[in-house]
C-alpha cells in the first residue's frame, strides 16, 4: 500500500474539527447514517436495535426524504438522534449519502438502509473489527434473507453474501473481475480519511457503493466483507420492479465503465444463475426454478435496455 494512505493525521472534517475524534471512553467516534422514506414502524425498531448495541454509535443521523407516514415524527422522539429532512425530489443515492457523511463527525461511518435489521447486538463491533487492518477503507456486512423471502431470493442472498469473511485489494481485480468491486450500502462502513482521499460518492442514482469500492481499490486501499456482521434484508420484487432496478443499475454502470475498468459482469451473473437453478432443481423445487428463470429474464432485459440508454447518454455528453 502506498505511504500516502497511512498518514491522515491532518485531515479535517468539513466542520473544522480534526479527524481522530474520540468519545468519552477514549474510543474512536462512530457515526451511523440511515436514509429513510416512509419507513413506518421499522425505523423505531432499527433505532432501538442500534442503541442496544454492545458498542453503541456515538451519533446517529437520519436523512429523511420528506416522508408522509410520520417517519420524521418517530425519529424526533429519540434524544440524541439527528434528523435531517430533505425534499423528496432531491434524494440521490450518491450525493445524499455524501452530504450525510460530511455532516457527521465519526472516524468510521456506518450506513444502513431503513429495512436492514442487525441480527444481534454485536453488529457494530463486528463491522469495526475489520478496520484493525489500517489498509481497509470500506467494510460491507452479510445480508440474511427475511423469513418471508421466496426460495430463489434466499439462495441469491446466500450466493452473494457467503458465511466466510474475506478482504480484497487491487491485486485481486484480475482474478475476481467485477466481484472485486461488489459492496452494498445496505450495511456498510467507511474509514473517513480514506473516503475523503478518494473524493467521496459521486452523484449517481444507484451503485454508489460499487463505484467508490472501485475507487478505493485503484487507490491502493482494501475492501473487506465481514460475514460476522449480519443484517436481515431481502426483497420479493415483481418482474416490473426487477426490470427497473436492473435498468437503472445498467445505465450508471455504462456511464461509469471507466471507473470499473470496463469489468465484465456477464460471467459472474452466469455463475449465480447456475448455482441457484442447480440448488432449486436438486431440491425438486421445479416451479421455483421456472420463476427464477423468468425473474432472470427481467433482469437481463433491464440490463440490456439500461446499457443501451447509458451508451446514448454517453454519446450525447
Amino acid at each position: 500500500m502506498q505511504q500516502q494512505n497511512t498518514e491522515h493525521a491532518v485531515i479535517l472534517h468539513e466542520s473544522g474539527s480534526p479527524a481522530g475524534t474520540v468519545n468519552d471512553q477514549g474510543e474512536p467516534f462512530i457515526s451511523v447514517v440511515i436514509p429513510t422514506l416512509n419507513a413506518g414502524d421499522g425505523i423505531t425498531r432499527l433505532l432501538d436495535a442500534l442503541q442496544e448495541q454492545h458498542r453503541a454509535p456515538d451519533e446517529i443521523l437520519v436523512v429523511d426524504s420528506s416522508s408522509d407516514d410520520g417517519t420524521g415524527e418517530k425519529v424526533a422522539q429519540y434524544p440524541g438522534v439527528e434528523l435531517l429532512t430533505i425534499p423528496r425530489e432531491e434524494f440521490n443515492h450518491g450525493a445524499t449519502r455524501d452530504q450525510a457523511l460530511r455532516r457527521t463527525h465519526g472516524d468510521f461511518i456506518l450506513f444502513l438502509t431503513q429495512d436492514a435489521m442487525p441480527e444481534d447486538d454485536h453488529y457494530i463491533e463486528s463491522m469495526l473489527h475489520a478496520f484493525n487492518d489500517p489498509a481497509v477503507a470500506m467494510v460491507s456486512g452479510r445480508q440474511i434473507a427475511r423469513d418471508d423471502a421466496r426460495p430463489f431470493e434466499r439462495l441469491v442472498r446466500e450466493y452473494n453474501y457467503p458465511a466466510e469473511s474475506y478482504t480484497r485489494s487491487r491485486e485481486d481485480i484480475p482474478r475476481m473481475g467485477i466481484k472485486a468491486y461488489f459492496a452494498s450500502d445496505v450495511c456498510s462502513a467507511y474509514r473517513r480519511s480514506a473516503y475523503l482521499q478518494v473524493g467521496g460518492f459521486e452523484r449517481v442514482s444507484t451503485n454508489e457503493d460499487m463505484f467508490i469500492a472501485a475507487a478505493f481499490l485503484h487507490n491502493d486501499w482494501k475492501i473487506a466483507y465481514c460475514a460476522e456482521a449480519r443484517v436481515k434484508h431481502s426483497h420479493n420484487f415483481t418482474l416490473r420492479q426487477q426490470y427497473r432496478r436492473n435498468f437503472a443499475s445498467a445505465v450508471e454502470m455504462e456511464l461509469h465503465k471507466d471507473s470499473l475498468r470496463s469489468a465484465n459482469t456477464t460471467a459472474e451473473g452466469a455463475k449465480l444463475v447456475r448455482s441457484v437453478v442447480s440448488q432449486l432443481w436438486d431440491s425438486k423445487q421445479y416451479g421455483e426454478s421456472i420463476a427464477f428463470v423468468i425473474d432472470c429474464c427481467a433482469r437481463v432485459m433491464g440490463n440490456k435496455m439500461g446499457t443501451a440508454k447509458g451508451r446514448r447518454l454517453a454519446d450525447e455528453a
